[in-house]
C-alpha cells in the first residue's frame, strides 16, 4: 500500500551528523520530566528521531523514516501558510491550569489530559471545569490515552458533556471498545465525537478504524506512520477527518507535524502542535510557538549553541546512537514507507 518508498541514506551519513539532546519539561507529561531526542542533519535540513524509550526497534523504525524524510527529502508542498493549534493541559490540579494555559498565549481550543493513572473522574471533571471557566468560548477536547474501560469512558462523557466537548480522544484502548463507546455516545445524543489516536499508531490501523466504524476522526502523528508522505496516503485511504498532533517534540519534530497539517486538503479542527510550550528549552532560538492560536508554516534553524547547551549525558548519547544503528538496520530491511 502506498507510493514508491523513499531511499534510506547510508548509516554513516546519518550517524555522522547525529546529536542527542535532553530537554527538561515544565510539567510532567506522559510521565516524562526530561525529553530526550536524537537529531540528524541531511542535505535539506534537520530531522528528529524521538520514539519513547519503551518502544522496540521495529516500532521505532517509522520514527526514523520520518526523521530521514525531513532531513534528506523535505516535505510536500503546503496548501496553507498557518496551522490552527490547541493548547494542551496535562493532568495537573485545577490550581495549575491557568499557569499552563498562559504559556500557549491566545488559543481557540484546548486538549485536556484525562484518565491519568492514580487520579479519579472527579479530578478530571475539576480540571475540565477550570479550563471552561477560564476559556468559556474555547473548543475543548479530552485525551484519555486509552485509560478508561468502556463503562468508565461512558461515565466520563456523561459527567463532562455539559462542558460542550468537541471530541474525546482514544477513550478506550482497543478498536472494538472505541466502536462501542462511539455508538453509545451517539445513541445518548451527547453530540461528542470519538477520535482514534493510539489505535492509529501502526500503519495498518487507520484503515481498520475506518472499516470498523470505530471513530469519527483520526488523530495523526507523522513519526509513527513513517513520515509526512506516508501519513497523507493513510489519511486519504481512511477517508476520515484528521487532526495532526505531536509526540512531545522539539521544534524540529514539530516542523514535520506542521508540514503534514499544511498539506492536508482539509483541516477541520485545531491541531495538537503547540507542545513546545511544555518544554523548558529548545534546539532553536526561534521556536515554533503559537501566535494568536496558529503556527506558521516555516523551516526551523537549529542552533549549535542550543545543541551544546542541552546535550545529553555521554552515556545517554551512546544509548541513542546504538538505538539509531539498530533501527536503521530494521528500516533498511523494510525500506522507508513500505
Amino acid at each position: 500500500m502506498g507510493g514508491r518508498p523513499l531511499p534510506v541514506p547510508d548509516l554513516h551519513d546519518v550517524i555522522s551528523s547525529a546529536r542527542v539532546v535532553s530537554i527538561p519539561m515544565r510539567v510532567k507529561f506522559r510521565g516524562v520530566l526530561e525529553r530526550e531526542a536524537l537529531l540528524v542533519e541531511g542535505p535539506v535540513g534537520w530531522g528528529e528521531f524521538c520514539p519513547f524509550l519503551e518502544y522496540d526497534d521495529v516500532e521505532s523504525a517509522p520514527w526514523l523514516a520520518c526523521a530521514l524524510e525531513a532531513a534528506w527529502h523535505g516535505f510536500p508542498a503546503p496548501v496553507r501558510t498557518s496551522i490552527p493549534v490547541n493548547a494542551t493541559v496535562p493532568a495537573v490540579e485545577p490550581g495549575r491550569v491557568e499557569m499552563v494555559l498562559t504559556r500557549f498565549g491566545r488559543v481557540g481550543a484546548v486538549k485536556i489530559k484525562v484518565a491519568e493513572r492514580g487520579q479519579s473522574l472527579a479530578d478530571d471533571v475539576a480540571r475540565v471545569a477550570e479550563v471552561r471557566r477560564l476559556l468559556p468560548d474555547a473548543g475543548i477536547k479530552l485525551d484519555a490515552n486509552g485509560g478508561w474501560s468502556t463503562d468508565e469512558a461512558l461515565a466520563a462523557v456523561d459527567a463532562m458533556a455539559r462542558f460542550d466537548l468537541q471530541y474525546v480522544e482514544q477513550p478506550v484502548a482497543d478498536i472494538p471498545g472505541l466502536r462501542t463507546v462511539r455508538l453509545e455516545v451517539q445513541r445518548r445524543g451527547y453530540g461528542v465525537l470519538v477520535a482514534a489516536d493510539e489505535s492509529v499508531r501502526r500503519q495498518e490501523d487507520p484503515l481498520l478504524v475506518a472499516r470498523e466504524d470505530a471513530a469519527d476522526l483520526l488523530v495523526i502523528k507523522a513519526p509513527p506512520l513513517g513520515g509526512v508522505r506516508r501519513a497523507l496516503e493513510i489519511i486519504a485511504q481512511a477517508g476520515l477527518p484528521a487532526v495532526v498532533s505531536s509526540a512531545l517534540d522539539t521544534s524540529v519534530g514539530i516542523r514535520a507535524g506542521v508540514a503534514l497539517a499544511a498539506a492536508l486538503p482539509e483541516l477541520p479542527y485545531a491541531c495538537g502542535l503547540a507542545t513546545v510550550s511544555l518544554m523548558a528549552g529548545d534546539v532553536t532560538q526561534s521556536s515554533l510557538m503559537p501566535d494568536a492560536g496558529s503556527l506558521p508554516v516555516r523551516d526551523v534553524a537549529v542552533s549549535r549553541t542550543r545543541l551544546e547547551r542541552f546535550a545529553a549525558a555521554p552515556e545517554r548519547t551512546r544509548w541513542w546512537l546504538e538505538r539509531l544503528r539498530r533501527t536503521h538496520a530494521v528500516l533498511s530491511g523494510v525500506r522507508m514507507g513500505s
